[in-house]
């Protein structure tokens, strides 16, 4: 196996695979309601809390900012009901997802598709959880959609959140492979940043959520993946990689 040679893509989920932030602020929203709570964030204040890695660490972070008046008995039951916040928000999640509300994003299906036809490993890196995930793949892809992902690496197995590269240098060591194997697909800043701390060179294509980030660093920024074939992610890949030997040199 030549090392600089492209041998697996690693995708990102959430605003990557599929547009899910407006689903998850509905879900989220809904959440609150059921429990006679008075929070409600709108578009502006989720596209901040984004910056925030992770649905528990979102909510805790809301909580202590914008509501401190609101005192939990102790350090326990202030995560419990987080924890339950975060259990009805995962539900109205996927049975918004099972009513067709998210659909993968253009080009994500086919790229997904010819890379594998072509002998590409596919992973997933992400720190949404495994139902989140489910939920979305199965019925955007169909029962059988595990067969394409060789790794899944999620809130359940990498509990440090992206910026940190942890679920990426997981997905790298259960793949067996260096990072200048791959190519990471991201849509944030945080998860570009954890990306490329990994060492990968990564693909961005920027959502409504997050499109004012902070992109420096990426090998792409595309609007979507439209018209990426498996061809242009091998090109990119070798020129971001001898660029980096010519640097070395």
């Amino acid at each position: 196996m030549t090392a600089t040679a492209l041998h697996a893509l690693i995708f990102d989920v959430d605003g990557t695979l599929a547009d899910t932030e407006s689903a998850h602020r509905a879900a989220f929203n809904q959440s609150f309601a059921e429990l006679g709570m008075d929070w409600h964030w709108d578009e502006a204040l989720y596209t901040e809390l984004l910056g925030i890695s992770g649905g528990k660490e979102r909510i805790q972070h809301y909580w202590r900012r914008a509501h401190p008046d609101i005192k939990a008995l102790n350090g326990q039951a202030m995560q419990d009901t987080i924890d339950r916040i975060h259990a009805l928000k995962t539900a109205a999640y996927e049975k918004a997802v099972q009513m067709g509300a998210v659909a993968l994003r253009p080009g994500v299906l086919k790229l997904i598709e010819s890379a594998f036809t072509d002998g590409l490993r596919l992973a997933i890196a992400t720190t949404t959880s495994p139902v989140n995930i489910t939920a979305l793949l199965r019925t955007a892809i169909g029962p059988d959609w595990r067969q394409y992902f060789t790794v899944i690496e999620d809130a359940s197995t990498a509990p440090r959140k992206k910026p940190h590269p942890q679920v990426y240098l997981q997905t790298l060591q259960r793949l067996q492979l260096p990072a200048c194997a791959c190519l990471a697909f991201e849509d944030s800043e945080n998860g570009l940043q954890s990306a490329t701390a990994a060492g990968l060179a990564t693909l961005v294509t920027p959502n409504s959520f997050t499109a004012h980030h902070d992109f420096r660093g990426a090998l792409r920024v595309l609007p979507s993946l439209r018209d990426v074939s498996v061809a242009h992610l091998r090109a990119w890949h070798a020129e971001a990689f001898a660029g980096m030997a010519l640097a070395r040199a």
